[in-house]
């Protein structure tokens, strides 16, 4: 174990030195100033190398295993039961406890994704409050975990990838020009940041992981082919739940508004039509 934290420490170092360059390059040759605080950004750039490189080993040692360990036992034939048709094709409809599973695993990570818990509470500032940032990381994890499922889906039946992510693309465009033509058209940048920022430290070892178990367990099914491709899905659909979710909130606020106006009206076409005494 030692000796794995320190090669992943090592390989760390290597990573990181360019960023490291980039930002100290400039800070000195561009901005000429030395840097605020040296000792503390030295510290934080140490804290980044070790956490790192711990976070490495703990998906090689654990979440990796865990994903591919998870994925075979839901496709167990023990568990399923037959998998194929009568006529030797794997039958999609016995392997409902992996789109349970793929689905539930997107939510789980995508709510505690640190990346996107920055954004949402950033952008519930920036909007004063009116963009909740909890409802936006429900957005978007409903997003990723249908996205995860059906990435599932896919390489359960083995259909070409670009046929889902072509049709998928197509809905986000079409989302978009509804949305940009009515009043929440503020969301549209933040949904398709969000569909990046969800794919990040927790989500995508686990969801690669899972998708290299099916495809590794899945009759038929090629782990370099049909393995990879979850991260895919779990970046398109945020940007759908997203945009809905905003279009759902803004007519719901319009419906109500009209609710309150309607008595008011009446009350004032009810007092026009009365004749004075």
């Amino acid at each position: 174990m030692i000796g794995a934290i320190a090669a992943s420490l090592l390989t760390t170092i290597f990573d990181v030195l360019p960023i490291a360059a980039v930002l100290l390059g400039f800070q000195v040759l561009v901005l000429r100033k030395k840097p605020k605080d040296l000792g503390k950004v030295l510290a934080g750039f140490a804290y980044v190398l070790v956490g790192l490189s711990l976070f490495l080993v703990g998906l090689e040692k654990a979440l990796f295993p865990l994903g591919e360990a998870m994925a075979k036992q839901l496709t167990d034939p023990a568990l399923i039961g037959s998998v194929t048709d009568a006529a030797g094709q794997v039958d999609w409809t016995g392997y409902g406890w992996v789109y349970v599973f793929a689905a539930s695993i997107g939510f789980a990570t995508t709510v505690a994704e640190p990346a996107l818990i920055a954004v949402a509470l950033k952008a519930q500032d920036i909007s004063g409050g009116g963009l909740n940032a909890v409802g936006l990381r429900i957005a978007v994890a409903v997003g990723v975990g249908i996205g995860v499922a059906m990435g599932a889906f896919r390489i359960v039946t083995g259909d070409p990838l670009y046929l889902y992510i072509v049709t998928g693309y197509a809905g986000v465009v079409l989302l978009t020009v509804r949305v940009a033509r009515g009043d929440a058209k503020w969301i549209i940048p933040l949904a398709y940041d969000s569909g990046g920022v969800t794919t990040s430290t927790v989500t995508v070892p686990i969801v690669t992981a899972l998708g290299l178990g099916l495809a590794s367990t899945i009759p038929g099914r090629s782990p370099i082919l049909d393995g990879f491709g979850l991260i895919a899905f779990a970046s398109l659909f945020p940007m759908l739940t997203v945009m809905g979710f905003v279009q759902f909130n803004v007519a719901r606020a319009k419906r109500a508004a009209r609710r309150a106006a309607a008595p008011r009206t009446a009350t004032l076409n009810s007092a026009e039509g009365e004749t004075p005494p």
